[in-house]
């Protein structure tokens, strides 16, 4: 096996917890009515997350707010069981939206870094995600960094969305590919 040197000692890279995630709702930027927090549900930086009305949160979900940028998240929207998103870049999710168990949301990435070099140390690149009005995301579909789920789309199941997707489509597969548009 490549042993790869160690790149740094400096503490600020250390290691360090980013709290229990216990959610307190005084904590968050806002939070509606009737916000469901299911057992095990870990939320991190409320401060930097704003909830609307009528928002299920799944077992085991993870809502992962950064120390800079939002997570918005709007009225009527279903996160299902242990979904993992995170909002390093930003994340507006719309009203009514349908999250399935095990979906990944992501804002941030490593890039690429020289062989020497592990790619944890490179630096993080960040871009929002946005799910708009009314999409659906099948159960362990992953959203990469600066994709956009337009209205009434359609994610399947299991596919890995590397580029945005059109209102009222449908898209499968890894990576995502079109497959229809919905019907009226």
């Amino acid at each position: 096996m490549l042993a790869l040197p160690r790149t740094t000692t400096d503490n600020s890279l250390m290691h360090r917890s980013h709290g229990d995630g216990t959610v307190d709702r005084a904590r968050f930027r806002r939070i509606g009515t009737n916000v469901i927090f299911e057992v095990g549900s870990l939320v991190f930086h409320p401060e930097n997350i704003e909830l609307g009305d009528n928002i299920y949160v799944g077992h085991y979900a993870i809502l992962k707010g950064y120390h800079k940028n939002t997570m918005r998240i709007g009225d009527g929207t279903w996160i299902g069981q242990q979904c993992f998103i995170h909002s390093a870049g930003g994340v507006t999710i719309g009203r009514d939206v349908g999250i399935a168990p095990h979906v990944r949301i992501l804002t941030s990435a490593h890039e690429e870094t020289p062989r020497g070099t592990p790619v944890m140390h490179g630096p993080l690149t960040f871009a929002p995600v946005a799910l708009e009005d009314g999409c659906d995301v099948g159960i362990g579909a992953v959203i990469l960094p600066g994709v956009t789920i337009g209205a009434g789309a359609i994610v399947g199941a299991g596919a890995v969305v590397t580029r945005s997707v059109a209102p009222f489509s449908v898209v499968a597969g890894v990576p995502a590919c079109f497959v229809r548009m919905r019907d009226d």
